[in-house]
């Protein structure tokens, strides 16, 4: 019976390379953390989930560890995680990647392949370097991103108006995501930029636009 309650305690992962690994973790999500806020964090229209890399990234490592040291435990912990139920949506598509970025480095850290992942971040890096001067060099590549929140009640009657009014002042405007939640409709936009654009006119004529309608708008 001793042998067996001692035998919960001992994991076939030793104390030192469980620090490693999880600490590797916690290096990569702070990689990941900057990745997102130099890229992508001056836009100010995500679901804000770089929040959660910091413990995220560790969190997900040490459960894969329990994975490959104990399966039927891993499978139950899995399930427990099933019954959690995010609320905040994904707003743009660009948090997925991110999200997925921490993901792959979590696992690659629990498994102990450290160089796959470092050599997965400097690709990631390079290539959203290149995005970004591509950006700002060529007009056609330069996209701004338009994230406008309508209260529910008032959008139903707000709708044709408010989308005939961006599309005659914003050009190349697309409907990337819409979506609702807490009595609110999130609608994500994108258009071509225009250096002399005056957004503070764009917004006064919004709100006049809007009128009584709770409108928000957040530009990147």
């Amino acid at each position: 019976m001793w042998e067996e309650i001692t035998s919960l305690f001992q994991a076939p992962l030793g104390t030192w390379e469980a620090v490693v690994r999880i600490g590797a973790s916690l290096v990569f999500s702070v990689i990941a953390y900057l990745l997102y806020q130099m890229f992508y964090g001056s836009r100010h229209i995500g679901a804000g989930v770089h929040r959660t890399f910091l413990i995220g990234g560790p969190a997900v490592t040490m459960l894969f560890v329990i994975i490959q040291t104990s399966v039927p435990l891993g499978l139950g912990l899995l399930g427990a995680l099933s019954f959690v139920r995010f609320r905040t949506p994904i707003k743009d598509p660009a948090e997925i990647g991110f999200l997925l970025l921490l993901i792959a480095a979590s696992i690659g850290a629990a498994t102990g392949n450290l160089v796959a992942v470092a050599i997965l971040f400097a690709v990631v890096f390079v290539t959203l370097a290149a995005q970004r001067l591509v950006s700002h060099r060529f007009t056609l590549f330069g996209r701004g991103h338009l994230m406008i929140s309508v209260d529910q009640p008032s959008y139903a009657g707000l709708q044709k108006d408010l989308t005939a009014f961006l599309e005659g002042r914003l050009r190349g405007l697309t409907l990337e995501t819409m979506s609702r939640l807490d009595d609110r409709v999130s609608l994500h936009y994108q258009y071509r930029r225009q250096s002399d654009f005056d957004w503070a006119a764009f917004n006064s004529d919004l709100n006049r636009l809007a009128g009584a309608a709770r409108v928000e708008v957040f530009v990147g």
